[in-house]
Formats: C-alpha cells, sequence, structure tokens
C-alpha cells in the first residue's frame, strides 16, 4: 500500500517538495544577507548616523521583499494543500468509477483509506513542519532590526511554531472528507478552498478569546502599545473609572491655531492631564505558545473528525 500510495501521488508529493526547496533556497539567500546587514548594524557607530540609517532601510526592504511573497502562504499554502492532496484522493476514485476495481481486490476499502490517510497526513504534517522550521529561522535574522512581531503579526505568527503543521494536515483532512461526500474533484477542490479559508478567518476573529486579555492601564499612549503585543481593545478610563470606547472630546476643546495633523494629539494630551487613562486589552507575547497549541488542538480535533467521517463515508459505500 505504501508503494501504491507513492506511485499514485508522487506528483503531488514532488511539486511540494520542490516548492520547499525553491522557497527554503530564497530564505536561506536573504537570511544570509539580513544577518550581513544586521551584523553592520551592530558595529554601526553613532557617529556615522547616516550609514546606520542605510542599513535599517536596505534590511527592511529586503525584510518586506520576501515578505510579500510568503505573506499570503498560511491561507494559500493550506488551500492548495487541501484541493491538491486531499480532494483527488477519494473524489477522483467515485470520478472515474475505479473505486470498483481498486475496492474489490485483496486489500479491504477501511485498510485502503487508513493506510493512504496515515501516509499522506504524515507527508503533509511534515511539509508543515519544515515551512515552519524555514520560516523560523529566516525571521531570526531580522529581529535585531524588525523587533519581536511573531505574536503581534498574525502573518508571522502562522508560519512559524505548530500552526503551519496543524493547518496543512486540517486541510488534507478537510479535502479528503470533501471528496468522500461530493465524489466530483473541481467542486470537491472548490469546497475545500473555501473552507480552509472559512475558517482560518473564523479562528483568527476567535483567537481574541484563547485567553482572558490583560488589562494595563497607562498615562501615555507611547506606553499603551507595547511592542509584541496581540491588541484586543483600547478604552478611555474617565477619573471616575468609567470606561468609554470614543475619547470625551468635549472634555479638551482644540483651539483653532492647532494644525490639523496634531490635533488628536493635543486632545489627548489634555485628556491626561484632566485625570483619563487609557485601558490598553491585550495578550503579552509570553503567551505565544499558549495561543500556537491551543490553535494547534483546535484544528488536529477538527482533523480527527474529517478523517474519521471520511473512512466511514468511504466504508459505508463498499458494502
Amino acid at each position: 500500500m505504501i508503494w501504491l500510495t507513492w506511485r499514485q501521488h508522487r506528483g503531488q508529493i514532488l511539486t511540494t517538495a520542490g516548492f520547499l526547496l525553491a522557497l527554503g533556497a530564497l530564505l536561506l539567500v536573504s537570511g544570509l544577507q539580513g544577518y550581513r546587514i544586521s551584523e553592520s548594524l551592530r558595529n554601526c557607530s553613532d557617529s556615522a548616523g547616516d550609514l546606520c540609517t542605510v542599513f535599517v532601510t536596505e534590511i527592511d526592504g529586503l525584510y518586506q521583499g520576501v515578505y510579500q511573497v510568503y505573506g499570503w502562504m498560511p491561507l494559500l499554502i493550506p488551500a492548495l494543500i487541501g484541493a491538491f492532496w486531499g480532494a483527488p484522493l477519494l473524489a477522483r476514485e467515485f470520478e472515474r468509477g475505479t473505486d470498483q476495481l481498486v475496492w474489490t481486490q485483496s486489500v479491504p476499502p477501511k485498510r485502503w483509506i487508513v493506510v493512504k490517510l496515515a501516509v499522506l497526513g504524515g507527508l503533509v504534517t511534515l511539509g508543515g513542519l519544515a515551512l515552519s522550521a524555514m520560516a523560523s529561522a529566516w525571521r531570526v535574522a531580522f529581529d535585531a532590526v524588525l523587533g519581536e512581531s511573531w505574536f503581534g503579526n498574525i502573518g508571522v505568527f502562522n508560519m512559524v511554531g505548530v500552526a503551519p503543521p496543524a493547518w496543512w494536515l486540517f486541510a488534507f483532512a478537510l479535502g479528503t472528507a470533501s471528496g468522500a461526500l461530493l465524489r466530483k474533484v473541481l467542486p470537491a477542490m472548490a469546497v475545500t478552498a473555501a473552507g480552509v479559508a472559512l475558517t482560518m478567518f473564523g479562528l483568527f476573529s476567535l483567537s481574541d478569546f484563547y485567553a482572558e486579555p490583560v488589562r494595563k492601564v497607562v498615562a501615555e499612549r507611547r506606553d499603551a502599545f507595547v511592542q509584541d503585543i496581540r491588541l484586543v481593545g483600547v478604552t478611555w478610563v474617565a477619573p471616575s473609572g468609567e470606561e468609554t470606547a470614543d475619547p470625551p472630546l468635549r472634555v479638551c476643546q482644540v483651539g483653532p491655531d492647532v494644525r490639523p495633523d496634531g490635533e488628536r494629539y493635543v486632545q489627548e494630551q489634555c485628556l491626561f492631564e484632566n485625570g483619563y487613562r487609557l485601558a490598553v486589552y491585550h495578550h503579552p507575547p509570553s503567551r505565544f505558545w499558549r495561543f500556537q497549541w491551543t490553535e494547534a488542538g483546535i484544528l488536529l480535533v477538527g482533523s480527527a473528525l474529517l478523517f474519521g467521517l471520511t473512512v466511514a463515508r468511504t466504508v459505508r459505500r463498499t458494502r
């Protein structure tokens, strides 16, 4: 069965491996350049201010250039995995009628589907782990300049840690279940891509509720947004302790001599001087792995349910 799985799915396996190798080469070259520029910045003295600015601009441009390539990958790659690895697995057999031949041979249908799901699911998970390892190593090269944004940036968060393999496996499971239910390749691919997108945006919306947000009250806006936090919301706190989402502008009127671009700053400074404070609801960077494992757990439970549905549907059809 393992040899048969390789023969039938070597196209997807080799294409995905080639993509990971090409992406790895891109990240390696970019990461080495990032390390080189970061070292130059560390050795940059205060007297070479213009040169230091050039280094900062150069490393930021290098990072943004590569980030444009992989910024869509948290959504795009799982959708492609589900559509091209998962959806055709059973839908193609049903569509071509080959299930009548395959499942009347010496290998029982249940063993056939379980082995395929185990082998391909394992490869998909390894591929996601490889992507996570490459993205993590690449991102470290830019931390000296860009700072820690592993947690606060949703795009980066879903490219590192255990999130990528969990998303890849879930997409594969969704694809196989869609193929088992719809029995047509193209409809199954479309449903899988849409399902991955909806699930991802749904979890993005729910991720703020993985834990109770931390409340921090500050008297200066610059103290409100600490690096790499995941912001949930900001409210104004009156001297009485009452919270409101909108700043009480009636307390501070801005004169006509204030420029429009500085109006907000003047109003906020006035509010702070009158005893108002900002309450920042956020998740600190220390919750990175808690959120990673929470999201991965949700996806793994979903994958298990979808695999169970696929096996049950396949076995029932062959009886």
